[in-house]
């Protein structure tokens, strides 16, 4: 790999990449056109944009590695038509996003920012006026049965409740399988998005399948934005269908403000469940891992366009 020079779109750690791409790979953390224009790899963060214009100023480009497993803002079939493999890295920040799943549902179940406001009030004397639930016994329905969703279901049973699955693409296996989504909400007492965002599930979330979520049901989306519609949401949280929601994602991002953010019974996160100290790492490792592979002419472990390589890359 002497000679390559690999690119970071957006803040990517140094140190960390460097010692995957080994010593031969010169690494540029804020590229210039001139940088572009003979860039073999590029680390990419999930909020930069890689459109026809960039493919453009990088003609040398073999490899892009996003950090992460969302593409929205990645123009997969373009890079296809170049022969470029779209790496990305489903294994790193899968626990800890199932590992914020839990909290938000912690946090709403046992109405922590309400108790908190109790003891910070001096108001004592009100907190048999707060009620508070359980996870033991409960349901947890998980919208999305891949690597997060099934991380969800482990958690979720240590905490002594019961699984049970949707996924429109994947059928989950028998035991926790629901074939229905309305059915999975009228069962479940907490209910977590994990399926990608298409036209298919965009406000997967909405007044229809509100009206049948079972009165109290705990919300949680740490999946995309535009599965849920805030309104609906909204609605069903003021009517007591919903008892709690918890938000890492929306549409768009950064977020613009709306009246759900308003409500007591909502938690919110700015996109970074994903995101701690620990899933960064990896996810930059992961990444690091994936461009070397291709440069070095692997096949990476994991590809967004899977087919990248029976394409011929055009000029």
């Amino acid at each position: 790999m002497d000679g390559h020079v690999v690119v970071a779109l957006g803040p990517v750690d140094p140190d960390t990449v460097g010692d995957v791409l080994g010593d031969r790979v010169t690494f540029v953390t804020h590229p210039t056109p001139d940088d572009l224009a003979v860039a073999e790899g590029a680390i990419v963060r999930a909020d930069r944009h890689v459109d026809e214009d960039f493919l453009a100023r990088a003609p040398r480009l073999r490899v892009i590695a996003r950090t992460g497993v969302g593409v929205d803002l990645v123009d997969v079939a373009a890079a296809t038509a170049r022969g470029i493999p779209v790496v990305i890295t489903p294994q790193s920040g899968s626990r800890a996003v199932a590992e914020g799943v839990l909290a938000m549902t912690l946090h709403l179940t046992k109405r922590l920012r309400q108790l908190t406001d109790l003891v910070r009030e001096n108001r004592w004397a009100e907190r048999n006026t707060v009620p508070v639930g359980d996870l033991d016994g409960a349901t947890m329905g998980i919208v999305g049965y891949g690597r997060i969703g099934r991380r969800v279901g482990e958690l979720a049973s240590a905490f002594g409740m019961r699984t049970l699955a949707y996924d429109p693409y994947s059928p989950p296996p028998p035991e926790v399988a629901c074939a229905d989504l309305g059915e999975l909400a009228e069962v479940s007492d907490v209910l977590t998005l994990h399926v990608p965002l298409t036209e298919r599930t965009h406000h997967l979330v909405g007044e229809d399948l509100l009206s049948r979520v079972k009165p109290g049901t705990v919300l949680v989306n740490c999946g995309r934005g535009g599965l849920l519609d805030p309104d609906a949401t909204l609605i069903a949280l003021e009517l007591g269908r919903l008892a709690g929601v918890g938000l890492d994602v929306f549409d768009p991002e950064p977020a613009v403000h709306h009246p759900l953010f308003d409500h007591p019974d909502v938690v919110l996160t700015p996109h970074l469940m994903g995101m701690t100290s620990r899933a960064m790492t990896l996810t930059f490792v992961d990444a690091a891992r994936g461009v070397a592979d291709v440069l070095a002419g692997r096949p990476p472990a994991a590809v967004a366009n899977p087919d990248w390589n029976h394409r011929k890359a055009t000029a």
